[in-house]
């Protein structure tokens, strides 16, 4: 086998296995999706259940950490998590700033304390 071959094979592997599958629908969600009023009540339920899974999957990592966030203190993840609602009520409403700065507010945390 070719060595640069033998190197890559697990990009491959997530390229074709993970992200092409996941990608189609996305794509096609995204078609579809261009016609559908976003005041409608359907759409209203299904943003409302898809946050109640994101807080509830949050709330999971800072309660309940597994991996690498079992060494970070809970204040530095609870503080990170507050530093990102503010960004994100900060910067209107802009998922993309409250990410950044929690996860820079977690990094800075644990740097800090480690």
């Amino acid at each position: 086998m070719n060595p640069v071959v033998a190197e890559l094979w697990p990009y491959f592997i997530l390229i074709f296995a993970g992200f092409l599958p996941n990608e189609i629908w996305r794509i096609l969600g995204l078609v579809l999706a261009r016609r559908l009023n976003e005041g409608t009540e359907l759409l209203i339920w299904v943003r409302a259940i898809a946050t109640a899974i994101l807080a509830g999957v949050i709330g999971k990592l800072i309660f309940f950490p597994v991996g690498a966030l079992i060494g970070i203190p809970l204040s530095v993840r609870i503080g990170s998590i507050l530093i990102g609602l503010v960004a994100y009520a900060l910067v209107r409403r802009s998922v993309f700033a409250g990410v950044v700065a929690g996860d820079a507010a977690l990094i800075l945390g644990t740097m800090l304390l480690s």
